[in-house]
């Protein structure tokens, strides 16, 4: 058993205490231990190793299996933030203030837009005279002269559509 620890490298692991509890972490023989205070984890969480913080994340495991009215704020804040706090999948994507860019760039381009059509519009011609409601009416009555689709369309029986009036 002496032969396994001494072929193991030492790890370098900061232990997690509290004021109220730094007298019941006692570090293991393989493990040097330099202590956080449980109320900086949330600025110290970034800057620790992959390693750091998979042993927090274990020692705060220990520490919620004791009933949790012992348990200090600093310790719940602590095992809160590693359990939900915005690091690893819950990084936020965009950065705060982002939407607000976002909506206003998009109301930008829709201006940008909304502009260029009214001037292809300003200098497009005028609507050919076939478009008008007049037209339209003389269109029907020209129909009906000439009894166009007698069976189902304008001149059949009992029709009762506008016949080629679109305007309003």
């Amino acid at each position: 058993m002496q032969a396994i620890r001494l072929a193991r490298p030492r790890l370098s692991v900061r232990r997690l205490t509290t004021t109220a509890h730094a007298s019941t972490s006692v570090p293991s023989p393989a493990t040097t231990s330099s202590v956080i205070p449980l109320s900086n984890v949330e600025v110290q969480w970034e800057k620790m190793s992959k390693s750091e913080q998979a042993t927090v994340h274990r020692q705060l495991e220990e520490i919620q299996k004791k009933d949790w009215k012992l348990l200090s704020i600093d310790e719940k804040k602590a095992a809160y933030y590693v359990a939900f706090g915005p690091h690893g999948p819950r990084t936020p994507v965009s950065p705060p203030g982002q939407g607000l860019k976002v909506f206003l760039s998009t109301m930008a381009l829709v201006g940008v837009a909304a502009a260029i059509s009214l001037s292809i519009r300003s200098l497009a011609p005028p609507p050919p005279k076939t478009i008008t409601r007049e037209w339209e009416e003389a269109s029907t009555e020209r129909a009906l002269e000439q009894k166009m689709d007698p069976i189902s369309g304008i001149a059949s029986e009992g029709y009762t559509g506008k016949g080629f009036v679109t305007q309003k």
